[in-house]
């Protein structure tokens, strides 16, 4: 029988049934104490001075975009090479996103790519740079082009928790940074997400828009001696809390973050110790403080007589659970018709992309697991080179 190694697998036990059993009997499952707790304890973590919880990353996203003053009739600059919300974020907002192509040797934007578009487009709002994989952006270079600018930089840091640079965590190096806990990330409630800032008005800002444009939240309402049923509605805002149940999962993950993070280096580590010696294939781009969430390995195709594609359902037929990060815009329908985005403009990103597949990390694999993962990856390659 072929062995099965998922893509990946979050890392749970009796701690986190217990948090959820402990909120259930609480009597109050919505966004209250433990969410406060989880917020003030993830702030502590990145060193941020505020921290929201948030129901999604997107929604994170969408907040953090407001508050920075996109909108209608701005302009937002991002790369192509991530998953569809961080520009939809923007286009719920009915900002109009322009795009820069990602460095010749990694996924990340580029900040010369985002200078010149700068220097061509003048009602740009913000930069929105994504850690792909947990490799960290060049955020002293896009900071600097911001500033020179006068735009916002929004840390689309989904990938990145806990990733640290020698200026400090991704997601606090910008403006403000929006971290993903959905089910495949370095720590999950599920569903789910945090914002975070250093800035007075963007927090004062996401506070109220996180909850309806509501000047006053439930928990407040509702455990406040005075006038507890009064509230007034002050802004047009989004239901984007995350409850409490969530938040007693992402406290336990928390706690373990390091322990998981260490986890996913070792095997990452063990990776790129095994895979560097093959022609055919490209380690991972790598930078200080990598949080590996996912190992983006990559192919040369002149030495090899299958495509991509072709590759990634030879490795699932033996087992591996295999994905591709990320499908370009430039490749979806949406973006395609509606900004007439074509391939060749963003040269680096389709090359990574057309050369790139994602094999199992998680923390939990096995010795055994991640043994079965090279040698099958091995095995496959020798029996398709030229």
């Amino acid at each position: 029988m072929i062995r099965q190694v998922p893509f990946f697998k979050p890392l749970l036990d009796e701690e986190e049934e217990k948090a959820v059993l402990r909120i259930l009997r609480s009597g109050w499952l919505t966004t209250g104490s433990e969410t406060l707790a989880f917020e003030k304890e993830f702030a502590d973590f990145v060193g941020a001075k505020y921290a929201f919880a948030v129901n999604s990353a997107t929604t994170g996203l969408l907040l953090a975009m407001d508050a920075c003053g996109v909108g209608a009739g701005t302009s937002v600059i991002t790369s192509p090479y991530t998953f569809a919300s961080t520009a939809l974020s923007a286009v719920h907002l009915g900002a109009n996103l322009v795009y820069a192509d990602t460095n010749a040797d990694d996924y990340n934007i580029s900040p010369e790519s985002v200078e010149k578009l700068l220097a061509k487009h003048h009602n740009v709002k913000a930069i929105i740079p994504i850690h792909i994989a947990g490799n960290v952006c060049k955020m002293q270079e896009i900071c600097n082009i911001a500033k020179q600018y006068n735009v916002k930089v929004i840390e689309d840091a989904a990938h990145a928790f806990p990733a640290k640079t020698h200026d400090g965590f991704a997601g606090t190096l910008g403006d403000v940074g929006v971290f993903s806990f959905y089910a495949t990330k370095t720590i999950t409630t599920g569903e789910g997400g945090m914002v975070c800032t250093n800035d007075d008005s963007i927090a004062k800002r996401i506070k109220i828009m996180r909850m309806h444009g509501i000047d006053r939240s439930v928990w407040e309402r509702y455990t406040s001696a005075k006038a507890s049923w009064y509230y007034d509605v002050v802004e047009a805002g989004w239901k984007a809390n995350l409850p409490d149940i969530l938040s007693a999962i992402g406290r336990v993950q928390l706690s373990k973050a390091n322990i998981m993070y260490a986890m996913r280096q070792k095997i990452a580590h063990e990776y790129n110790l095994r895979f560097s010696s093959e022609e055919a294939l490209i380690l991972p781009p790598d930078s200080v403080g990598n949080a590996w969430h996912l190992y983006l390995l990559r192919i040369v195709p002149d030495l090899l007589t299958v495509s991509r594609d072709e590759l990634i359902v030879l490795l699932q037929e033996q087992g591996l659970g295999m994905s591709m990060h990320f499908i370009p815009h430039f490749e979806l329908t949406y973006f395609k018709n509606q900004y007439k985005l074509d391939r060749v403009d963003f040269p680096n990103a389709y090359k990574h992309y057309a050369n790139s597949m994602t094999i199992p990390l998680w923390p939990g694999m096995t010795q055994d697991d991640t043994e079965y993962v090279v040698e099958t990856v091995l095995k496959i390659i020798a029996r398709c080179k030229k």
